[in-house]
Formats: structure tokens, C-alpha cells, sequence
């Protein structure tokens, strides 16, 4: 029988003995559940350690600048290790980067506990950076590899919950310890890296076709970063990317805090009341999101995630009450839930399992807009009004939809090879060609 429009012809259905037979995520690969769980242990260690890292640093008589240059220098570190970590991933392999990745930012994050001055901290926070991008690009690579267009909403929804239960759970008892001992965070990182790496090594499957080395997982050439930033898909995830980085992890965490304290005029818990009830609205999207975005495409849930979020930042714009503030979290943050799925599918729509370069480019967009966000709305917020700053990051999103809406949907029908008429063999590399002529618009 000849294939329906919307389909994709794929040779290598996962094999049913990989799948998870049973629970909330039945029916994918177990390489999903390790990596969820690994992601758990790792934002939950660093949830545990940021609110000692700039006290530790001023503890050595240095500026608060000085202070935050530490948390930038994580950053920076991992913004700038990226393609090279890309490229280490196409080479020898995802299992080993991500173990590898994950010992660097358990071993510098010891030694930072024993640090005896401001430039050690600072130099083993970098280090910890390249091992957090080692990790980051692997784990994504790695989930992009394993699974097909119609599992990867649920896939990246499960990932980012892991990264989400354990931000909620790390902070709490990161203070409370912090309280105690500034260095005691740092080990207790080490630690919980240390279980992080133990189970990705232990339960991730050594694979036989990755989607590392000279091709996919269909024997075609890598996709380059060139050839993907001709692809308007990727140009729409990447983008949306950059922008909810901008918002969710860079305005909301740098100026919120600030506009709370200063315009409505409240003490930090409301700030944190308020982060919760943003969180809230990530957890309820982010479930939901993941299951449209495998049944009815990428793009509809990107656009209405990006609309979200810009949305609750325009409310921002006006906010003089705490309900206001409230309702604009709750909006805020259902429509960053969305944008924690929609995007990551949509480059593995266009990677196919072909390139770690791609993938780490796609992180390089998101740690832009992290690192960037606050610069610029922070110098808005100084010399504009919290008006201007807010305004200005609603603006980013609108125009990440904007970009979206450019873009094809990239969502596919997965085909598995006996349905193809007898006699119609697949050329090589025409499973990933198909992709690109899909996403190319």
C-alpha cells in the first residue's frame, strides 16, 4: 500500500522490547524514563547549590559584581563549549559525553566547595559549565536519536518534567542548608551528580546505531548548522528558544523579583509565592502540551505558547496589584510550559538524528537568550521603567511567533517499511530527504 499524506517512510521502528510497557509514559523508549530521572538528579543538585554560589563568592570580600560574575561565568563557559561538545557527539558517541559531562560538573563543583579564594571559585564554576553543555547537548542528542516524530512532545515533555521536579524540590533544602554552610550546597551537588551519572550509566542501553558518528540513523550525512539554518523550522525553534530563555529563565528570575520589592511594594515571599503560581501554570501546560503537540503538530502549540508567554509579560507591563501579578505568572508560565516542548520537537523533526552540532546550536540560542534577557531588560528597567522591560520581552516572543508562523509543521505520521508497496524500495538517505524537503518549506 502507498503511504497517506503527512507521512514519513521509517525503516527503523524502535524495537517494542525498548518501550516502557507500562505507566505514564508506556509506550516510549526506556532511554526516556533514564533520562528524565538523570535530569531530576541534576536540577534537583543545582536547585540545592544556587543560593550559596554568590553568598560563597562574597564571603571572599569581592563586589556583588564580582559575585555574579561567578553564575556568568557558568554560563558563558557552557555558551561557548557548545559546538565543540556538538561536535564531540557526532564523534564518539552521547552515552560517553553525557557521563563525561556529568563528572566535570560533579568533580569542579567539590573542589568549588573547598575553593580558598574568588579566582578558584570562578575558574571551577567555567569548568562546571563545559561539563553542564557536555551534558545538556548529549542528553537532547540522545533523546532526539531514540525516539520518533509521534513520541518526542511526550519525550521532551517527560525530560523537562525531570528538570521541573527537581527545581521544585532543590531550592528548598538549598536554603535551608545554605543557612548551615556555604560549602556544604557544593558537595551535596557533587553528590547528587554522582547519582545522576550512576543511572545514566547503569540503565541507558549501549546503542548499536546512534545517531552519532559520519550519519543518522538512515546512513545519511549529518545535518550542518549551515544547511539548518536554511530550514525555517529550525530557524522558528531555535528563535523560540532564544526568546522563552529570555523570559523564563532570564526576566523572570533577574527583574520580577525586583519589580515585586519596587513598584508593588512587597516583601520576597510574594516574589516567591508569585514564581510558584508561574510554576503551576508550566505544570499544567507542560502535560498537556506534550500530548498535542505528538497528536496535532509543533507549530500550533509553539505559537500559542510564545502568545502565552508574551501575554503574561504584557500584563507585567500594567501590574500595580498582587492579584494582577498573580494572573500575569499564571499566563506567563502556562505559556513557557508550552514553549518546554514545542520547540525541542520541532529540532528533532529537523535533526532526524543527524547532527549533535545542530542540537548544540540550538542550545547556543537558548543560553543567548539567558544570558542576554537580563542584561537588556535590566538596563531598560534602570533607565526606562519596568514598563519598557517587560514590553520589550513580550516584543522577543511575539516575534519568535512571528518566525513560527513562517515556518511548516514538521509533525509526521511514522511508516514503518513493510507498508510500502512490494517492489518500491527506499533509496538510501530518502527518509532523511523527505525530512528536509518537510521542513525546508
Amino acid at each position: 500500500m502507498s503511504t497517506s499524506a503527512g507521512s514519513r517512510l521509517d525503516p527503523e521502528q524502535p524495537d517494542a522490547s525498548r518501550l516502557i510497557s507500562r505507566g505514564p509514559l508506556r509506550g516510549l523508549p526506556v532511554e526516556v524514563a533514564v533520562l528524565a530521572a538523570v535530569a531530576f538528579f541534576v536540577a534537583a543538585g543545582f536547585g540545592i547549590v544556587a543560593p550559596a554560589i554568590p553568598l560563597f563568592a562574597r564571603s571572599f570580600g569581592v563586589s556583588r559584581a564580582a559575585a555574579g560574575a561567578v553564575v556568568s561565568a557558568f554560563a558563558l563557559m557552557r555558551l561557548c563549549s557548545a559546538l565543540g561538545v556538538g561536535r564531540l557527539v557526532n564523534r564518539i558517541g552521547e552515552r560517553v559525553v553525557l557521563a563525561a559531562g556529568i563528572g566535570i560538573v560533579a568533580v569542579s563543583s567539590a573542589l568549588a566547595g573547598f575553593a580558598s579564594d574568588y579566582v578558584q571559585l570562578l575558574v571551577l564554576r567555567g569548568a562546571g559549565g563545559i561539563g553542564s553543555a557536555m551534558f545538556s547537548v548529549s542528553a537532547n542528542s540522545l533523546l532526539i536519536g531514540v525516539t520518533t516524530s509521534n513520541q518526542r512532545g511526550r519525550s521532551i515533555g517527560a525530560f523537562s518534567g525531570g528538570f521541573l521536579v527537581g527545581g521544585i524540590a532543590g531550592p528548598g533544602l538549598g536554603g535551608l542548608i545554605t543557612g548551615w554552610s556555604l560549602r556544604a550546597p557544593f558537595f551535596l551537588y557533587a553528590g547528587t551528580l554522582a547519582a545522576a551519572g550512576a543511572v545514566g550509566i547503569a540503565l541507558l542501553p549501549r546503542r548499536t546505531g546512534g545517531t552519532h558518528g559520519a550519519g543518522g540513523p538512515s546512513g545519511t550525512p549529518s545535518l550542518t548548522v549551515g544547511r539548518a539554518l536554511r530550514l525555517p523550522a529550525f530557524r522558528a525553534a531555535a528563535f523560540a528558544n532564544l526568546a522563552d530563555n529570555w523570559a523564563s529563565l532570564g526576566v523572570r528570575a533577574a527583574i520580577v523579583p525586583l519589580l515585586v520589592m519596587e513598584v508593588l511594594h512587597r516583601s520576597p515571599i510574594w516574589t516567591g509565592i508569585g514564581l510558584t503560581v508561574f510554576t503551576l501554570g508550566n505544570v499544567a501546560t507542560l502535560l498537556l502540551g506534550s500530548r498535542i503537540t505528538d497528536r496535532r503538530g509543533r507549530r500550533p502549540v509553539l505559537l500559542t505558547g510564545c502568545l502565552g508567554s508574551a501575554a503574561g509579560c504584557a500584563i507585567l507591563v500594567v501590574t500595580h496589584s498582587l492579584p494582577l501579578f498573580f494572573v500575569s505568572m499564571l499566563v506567563f508560565g502556562a505559556g513557557s510550559g508550552l514553549l518546554d516542548v514545542a520547540p525541542g520537537a520541532m529540532l528533532g523533526d529537523v535533526v532526524h538524528g543527524r547532527g549533535g552540532t545542530v542540537v548544540a546550536s540550538y542550545q547556543m540560542a537558548g543560553d543567548v537568550g539567558s544570558l542576554a534577557g537580563p542584561l537588556i531588560a535590566g538596563y531598560l528597567a534602570d533607565t526606562a521603567g519596568y514598563g519598557w522591560a517587560f514590553g520589550l520581552t513580550s516584543g522577543v516572543l511575539v516575534l519568535a511567533a512571528g518566525i513560527g508562523l513562517q515556518a511548516p509543521e514538521t509533525l509526521t505520521r511514522e511508516v514503518v517499511a513493510h507498508e510500502v508497496a512490494p517492489g518500491a524500495a527506499l533509496a538510501p538517505g530518502s527518509v532523511a530527504d523527505a525530512a528536509e524537503r518537510d521542513t525546508a518549506g
